[in-house]
């Protein structure tokens, strides 16, 4: 195979790879204004709906949007935002998690993973994340990334943070809350 057809084919093959999907990482900037939503949610397996503006009038909201209930990783991010969520509530905080992902089981998964600790909400057909701009592209069906936004109380996004490993979501969200309490304590 001569070079200028080996580059052809690198070339061809590189192209066919940056076609397939890849994840989305677009997110609502830091700046926008946080679309309003009521969703159907649980809290402790009680079932209730939630108001992203009726959250914000007791103070800023963890807002953090996650694939599929009782996923390994969507479970490790819900024990790590359980353990943190006194945390925020010391901070005038509080958290709530959506998922499109086995949207019938939220108020198990928010006895048992989020340890009742906060609010969790079914987004059947993603429709809100879609609003919020955190599709996950090329998922079998409608869902979102995992991505975790800091909502001021005036609705402005202090944060929007995009990260399929759950880890660092509580410490990112976690700093942007001490940074807004620093200025509005």
């Amino acid at each position: 195979m001569t070079f200028r057809k080996t580059l052809a084919a690198s070339l061809a093959f590189g192209l066919s790879l940056a076609a397939l999907p890849s994840p989305s990482f677009a997110a609502l900037p830091q700046g926008a204004k946080a679309p309003d939503f009521t969703l159907h949610a649980a809290l402790a397996g009680k079932p209730f709906d939630v108001t992203l503006d009726k959250a914000l009038k007791k103070g800023p909201v963890v807002l953090y949007f996650f694939p599929a209930a009782f996923t390994s990783g969507c479970t490790i991010e819900a024990h790590l935002f359980a353990e943190a969520t006194d945390k925020f509530h010391q901070m005038g905080a509080s958290v709530i998690g959506v998922t499109a992902g086995n949207v019938e089981r939220v108020a198990e998964f928010s006895k048992s993973e989020c340890r009742n600790k906060f609010a969790v909400a079914a987004d059947p057909g993603a429709k809100i994340a879609a609003r919020y701009d955190v599709m996950l592209q090329g998922a079998p069906k409608a869902m979102s990334n995992r991505t975790s936004y800091v909502i001021a109380p005036d609705g402005k996004i202090l944060l929007a943070y995009t990260d399929m490993n759950p880890q660092a979501h509580i410490e990112k969200t976690m700093a942007a809350v001490q940074a807004w309490k620093a200025h509005h304590g």
